[in-house]
């Protein structure tokens, strides 16, 4: 009897552990992702959620697409969740705009399919969804290309392209914008 009792105390502490663990949480539908570069011996970075297509393709970037339903389109977070953010070392020259080192939130205006605009917003820390339009460190042209296959998650990718010069890109589904940029 002592032996059965002492199993069945045993079977029920056991049980008891068990069903306080937690089950695995499933991964995130727009993953974190950071992209780093030195360029010019300096760090630049983009933090970034990335979503995917999930069979969105060709459904995305259109007025009435998925992108058009954001309440400031046809500016578009360029990424998921808590707003793109890049971060400088160094004071950058973006395609003619002046970027002191710091830390800026990106935008894309869209409202070209085939010559966006990347937008260098110094209000930063927001969620995704909010933009003000008058804390727009500048814009400039990010024009777009069709991408040889389908990007199913969003990725940005800084390239040091030597002497202190870089590209950062934006891909994802069937577009791909780059913007030159040179390190100061």
């Amino acid at each position: 009897m002592k032996h059965l009792l002492a199993c069945t105390g045993l079977l029920f502490a056991a049980a008891t552990v068990f069903a306080q663990t937690d089950a695995p949480k499933p991964p995130p539908k727009s993953p974190p992702a950071t992209e780093t570069a030195i360029i010019g011996g300096k760090t630049i970075s983009i933090v970034y959620s990335s979503p995917g297509v999930k069979g969105r393709a060709g459904a995305l970037f259109t007025k009435d697409g998925q992108i058009g339903k954001d309440p400031h389109y046809p500016v578009w977070r360029a990424g998921a969740n808590a707003a793109t953010t890049l971060k400088t070392d160094a004071d950058l020259d973006i395609a003619g705009l002046a970027v002191p080192a710091g830390t800026y939130t990106l935008f894309v205006d869209i409202s070209d399919p085939d010559n966006w605009s990347l937008i260098v917003n110094k209000k930063t820390g927001e969620w995704g969804l909010s933009y003000d339009g008058t804390k727009d460190l500048g814009k400039v042209k990010f024009p777009t290309s069709a991408t040889p296959a389908l990007v199913e998650n969003l990725k940005y990718t800084l390239t040091d392209l030597g002497g202190g010069k870089g590209s950062l890109t934006l891909a994802w589904e069937n577009k791909s914008a780059t913007v030159s940029f040179t390190v100061k």
